[in-house]
């Protein structure tokens, strides 16, 4: 019964040291001259386009989460903030519950930039 006891403890001891938080990647973000509603909605329509499904999107909190359908997946998490003609997006991405590097929603960016672009 104390080998077993052992055994169990040395188990949760080596276990426990896996343990380690992820690292928190900042989010990347970008000012743009456009209302709230209409950068969160830009950011939807680039993202379905780029292969993306929207799983969640609530306009009033000024979020949506989707995720990438292909392989490898990942999901981006976007919140939109700001007053008037003025918005702040944030995006950050995650696979397996580890945070990308921010380098990795550039591209996102940009387009989300000519969508809204293409409104004027």
């Amino acid at each position: 019964m104390s080998r077993l006891l052992c055994l169990l403890l040395l188990l949760t001891l080596l276990l426990a040291g896996c343990a380690t938080p992820p690292s928190r990647e900042p989010p990347r973000e970008l000012d743009f001259a456009y209302a709230p509603e209409a950068t969160l909605r830009a950011s939807a329509q680039v993202l379905m386009a780029n292969g993306y499904v929207v799983r969640h999107a609530d306009a009033d909190l000024g979020r949506l989460e989707a995720v990438f359908s292909g392989w490898p997946g990942y999901r981006v998490l976007v919140e939109v903030s700001g007053e008037g003609e003025q918005s702040r997006v944030s995006l950050a991405a995650t696979r397996g519950g580890r945070p990308l590097p921010p380098q990795t929603l550039d591209r996102l960016l940009v387009e989300m930039q000519d969508q809204l672009g293409m409104w004027r």
